[in-house]
């Protein structure tokens, strides 16, 4: 039974469906979320962590969910809060240097059972690990997700404009990164 977010909501609020409809939400969401955040991570073990974060705290803030949004854009700002959190611990606690934090990352895909290299797909990897946080999470979301700016937008509770420009600054960045190395 597929149930949309209005009937997943008012399940949710009923103290003897809570358990079940919140079960339904994360079968609803999970997946999608898991990879928004591992685009951001690349670690299967820090994704399966922030998402668990993820779901606890929908849980404890489903009640109040004012529904200005669709249930899916407060999970995704939920989910990115949480990505760029967790990054910004990181490079708190990491002694090395940025430039060293951005090889760290990159470290990550080339130990990957199937990098090559050679390919693309593992260039443009790679080169989206060079950019900012934000330019990242913005060019993760309209490349991969073919998210609108209007939608992303109201998920980063920033401008249009502004998220218009961070896309086209990584997109150039990625290219310059691909046809260099």
């Amino acid at each position: 039974m597929h149930l949309d977010d209005r009937e997943l909501l008012d399940l949710f609020r009923e103290s003897s469906t809570k358990e079940s409809a919140f079960a339904a939400i994360i079968k609803k969401f999970q997946e999608r979320l898991y990879w928004h955040i591992r685009k951001m991570v690349i670690s299967h073990d820090d994704t399966n962590d922030m998402l668990q974060n993820v779901f606890i705290k929908v849980w404890k803030g489903l009640e109040n969910f004012r529904e200005d949004s669709q249930l899916y854009t407060w999970l995704y700002r939920i989910a990115t809060n949480e990505c760029l959190t967790f990054l910004e611990q990181r490079k708190k606690k990491a002694t090395f240097s940025l430039e060293d934090g951005d090889n760290g990352l990159s470290n990550s895909i080339k130990a990957d059972q199937g990098f090559d290299g050679n390919k693309l797909e593992w260039k443009l990897q790679l080169a989206i690990q060079t950019l900012p946080e934000r330019q990242r999470l913005v060019f993760n979301l309209r490349y991969f997700d073919a998210m609108p700016y209007e939608r992303m937008s109201k998920i980063l509770e920033t401008s249009e404009g502004a998220l218009k420009a961070s896309y086209h600054h990584a997109a150039k960045k990625i290219e310059h990164y691909i046809l260099n190395n």
